[in-house]
């Protein structure tokens, strides 16, 4: 499986970005998908994810109202939208997945995903 995520820039702060994660190779819609994110000097880390139907999705603390994980299984992508972002959501984006034959399943640690894409880098400025 490889992943592809894209849609970064450069943007005020307050503004609305949408990531996108393409996937090719595997069975899309049996792939958990997360979102993590690394900010210069910091350790990544997990900013949400979505099961495999998408019936379920989960956010961390720091992004929950200002932002929405959805998927199209049927163009094999999945998509983080951003709100009302903040100068300290300046990061590089990256998606991550995992097989599973469990719906629902997600994780918020990095080493129970097993495909990375090469991540998006994302500027708010204030």
């Amino acid at each position: 499986v490889q992943l592809q995520a894209s849609g970064g820039g450069l943007v005020q702060a307050g503004a609305s970005l949408t990531l996108s994660c393409s996937a090719s190779g595997g069975t899309f819609n049996r792939l958990a998908v997360g979102w993590f994110r690394q900010a210069p000097e910091k350790e990544r880390e997990f900013v949400g994810g979505i099961s495999f139907s998408g019936i379920s999705t989960y956010y961390e603390d720091f992004v929950k109202g200002r932002a929405a994980i959805s998927r199209d299984n049927a163009k094999n992508t999945v998509y983080l939208q951003m709100n009302s972002l903040k100068p300290e959501d300046t990061a590089v984006y990256y998606c991550a997945a995992s097989q599973t034959t469990v719906d629902r399943w997600y994780s918020y640690k990095e080493d129970d995903y097993v495909y990375w894409g090469q991540g998006t880098q994302v500027t708010v400025s204030s």
